[in-house]
């Protein structure tokens, strides 16, 4: 009988190790249009690495999942951030035809979430509704700036 309950936990173990990394890819295919120096269409300035989103000069998420099916990230927030520090963010991406110079845009699906889980289980932006599909809210449009 112990056998069988260990058996058990374990499997349980292993089911739960993999949920969620179905649809997991490695931070290295992160198309390179989400990588570089841009400008929001408020006017806050952004650098994205394949390890760091800096959001003007105090938030910076630390990236830890890039979904490719999904097509979102998974980040945590630094814990100097103003607000936030230490829990985890859902970034959601949508691509923009015809808006030059916008060619993304992105929402903060889950910006205080308690565990990488709960940000990747939080439900997705809804991208058929840019205006109005980020939390109610428009998602961020997003321009590169080219630096000379």
């Amino acid at each position: 009988m112990q056998i069988k309950t260990i058996l058990s936990f374990f499997l349980i173990f292993l089911v739960s190790c993999s949920t969620g990394k179905q649809n997991q890819h490695s931070l290295n295919e992160i198309p390179d249009i989400l990588t570089g120096s841009f400008e929001d269409d408020y006017g806050i300035q952004y650098s994205i690495t394949r390890q760091l989103w800096t959001q003007g000069i105090k938030a910076k998420y630390h990236l830890l999942q890039y979904n490719k099916t999904g097509n979102y990230f998974i980040a945590r927030n630094d814990k100097a951030n103003p607000s936030d520090g230490g829990l985890y963010t859902r970034i959601d991406i949508l691509y923009l035809d015809n808006m030059d110079p916008w060619h993304w845009g992105y929402c903060l699906t889950a910006f205080k979430a308690g565990s990488i889980e709960e940000a990747i289980h939080t439900a997705a932006a809804d991208r058929k509704n840019p205006k109005k599909g980020c939390n109610g809210f428009p998602f961020s449009r997003m321009r590169e700036i080219i630096r000379k």
